[in-house]
């Protein structure tokens, strides 16, 4: 792979622009491929065989569009096609997501942890697997979202229907005394200003965005793969409806860009 060759950037839907957020900023050099696979999002409530599938696709679009390294911005594509993408491209970096318990296990004072997370990330092997290995001295309680994802999808960052589904989400959480909260979507970080209005000030929201564009940095490194060249716009492709997708785009602000149907 080229050095100037771009880096994929992957998320069932928007979600992902948070982690493209991150990456712009720590890496200005680079450019990014976006594909969102709006067509089919949510992916909280499907199988990990569709998934798998899904991403056996994207990842040979990406191949073809030259990009020299992928990131699965979706912690719910991660947790079931990680594996098996490392497996059939073993020389590609591949950077992914996990729900950040390690760095909230370390912030919490009081030992109670929130989780904000899609059923299929909380039940999977991958995020037991992450309680067990560093959540044994912290209690975690784990809160569903389904509806987020979708209203997010549309742009809808603060409408009566959103705020009173994630007041519904929170309560719990809150009630039990949790200090620490997990955004375990990539979708969620979005709602940071309407979290900041629904959780006290000490309670400390935690995301993997950051730790992601940071990993992407050193495997990029390690790989010889930083590029040293003025980086190009970002292309977009979803399986969704293009002109929304566009217009989300300028509400979070970022530049207009050209969307394409994504021919997988």
């Amino acid at each position: 792979m080229a050095a100037n060759a771009a880096v994929a950037v992957f998320d069932s839907g928007i979600g992902g622009l948070s982690v493209l957020r991150e990456l712009q900023a720590l890496l200005p050099n680079e450019s990014f491929l976006y594909v969102a696979d709006g067509g089919h999002c949510p992916y909280g409530d499907k199988t990990p065989a569709f998934i798998r599938e899904r991403l056996a696709r994207v990842a040979q679009f990406f191949r073809g569009q030259g990009a020299k390294a992928l990131v699965l911005a979706c912690n719910t594509a991660t947790v079931a096609a990680a594996a098996d993408l490392r497996e059939r491209y073993p020389g590609w970096p591949l950077v992914a997501m996990e729900p950040a318990v390690k760095p909230a296990a370390s912030a919490t004072r009081n030992g109670v942890v929130g989780v904000l997370a899609t059923t299929g990330t909380l039940q999977s092997a991958r995020f037991a697997a992450l309680l067990d290995r560093f959540a044994t001295d912290v209690k975690v309680l784990t809160q569903p979202c389904p509806g987020l994802v979708e209203l997010i999808e549309t742009g809808d960052l603060h409408s009566p229907a959103l705020c009173a589904l994630l007041d519904c989400y929170l309560q719990p959480l809150l009630a039990a005394g949790c200090d620490t909260l997990i955004l375990g979507c990539t979708h969620y970080p979005f709602l940071r200003p309407l979290l900041a209005q629904r959780v006290p000030p000490e309670v400390v929201l935690i995301d993997t965005g950051a730790a992601v564009a940071r990993q992407a940095q050193r495997l990029l490194g390690q790989f010889g793969l930083l590029s040293d060249t003025a980086s190009a716009p970002v292309r977009y492709w979803t399986s969704g409806d293009r002109e929304q997708f566009a217009q989300v785009l300028g509400r979070l602000g970022f530049a207009p860009g050209e969307v394409a149907s994504l021919p997988v």
